[in-house]
């Protein structure tokens, strides 16, 4: 049985509320949260020609942590989108697709971790803007959990969700426990419960937190969460096996 506390960070580029790009006061933030896996949102994954150094290996080697790329924006001046720095030996990484038709491209890093005794799955995402997109964007992740009941699953990141009875995450309540959620938007002044960590088993979610300190109320526009996550081998009993998934409105 190990603890391993994840984090999720949309970093807006590493611009802060004061306009500001500062990759190393990101850092100072990451390094702060001392988690041994953290979902990134917002961050750039490769420059362009002529461009600074890439934010994503600039954080990584920074705190020490390894850095597995997820863009979901790719262009010649540079790449963008989700992010996960990770402590834990990486076993698998997929992406998953969750664009929706002229939308801005979104997706999903699906990563297995080496937890030691047993295998972490990481699933790290940032959600479209419109009710619709995060309804078609759900279900996706869902049904890419579905066959699995045996591994300690963690789905985090910038779910864009703030209304409470959105079936978005009467979806992802249902299959997840309530999981954890906290005002994280906007930084200086948060009302919004828009970065969000389910963990399943629910048993195995322990404390989570906000992060305010005067640096993240500046940072980015949102605030830092993190969570520990108890990972144990056959964590995931008979008893939590995972429903067929079905929509309901």
């Amino acid at each position: 049985m190990s603890e391993v506390v994840v984090a999720s960070y949309n970093v807006h580029q590493c611009r802060g509320v004061d306009g500001r790009r500062d990759p190393r006061r990101i850092a100072e933030v990451i390094h702060s949260l001392d988690a041994q896996v953290i979902a990134l949102q917002e961050v750039d994954s490769w420059p362009g020609p002529g461009a600074e150094p890439v934010q994503m290996e600039f954080l990584a080697h920074t705190v020490g942590l390894h850095a597995i790329s997820g863009p979901t924006i790719e262009r010649r001046d540079g790449h963008y989108g989700n992010a996960l720095l990770t402590k834990l030996p990486i076993v698998e990484v997929r992406k998953l697709d969750l664009t929706v038709f002229r939308r801005e491209p979104r997706g999903a890093l699906d990563v297995r971790l080496d937890a030691g005794d047993a295998t972490l799955r990481v699933i790290a995402t940032h959600l479209g803007l419109l009710p619709s997109e995060r309804r078609y964007q759900v279900q996706r992740i869902l049904e890419t959990v579905e066959q699995d009941d045996r591994t300690v699953t963690v789905l985090l990141g910038d779910i864009n969700e703030w209304f409470v009875a959105a079936r978005a995450l009467r979806w992802l309540h249902a299959r997840f426990g309530e999981g954890a959620g906290g005002r994280t938007y906007p930084s200086w002044l948060p009302l919004f419960k828009l970065d969000r960590i389910w963990v399943r088993p629910t048993t195995a979610l322990g404390r989570f937190r906000v992060h305010v300190t005067p640096v993240t109320r500046r940072a980015s526009d949102h605030l830092p969460v993190s969570a520990s996550i108890t990972v144990a081998a056959g964590a995931v009993q008979a008893t939590d096996s995972i429903r067929p998934f079905a929509v309901r409105t």
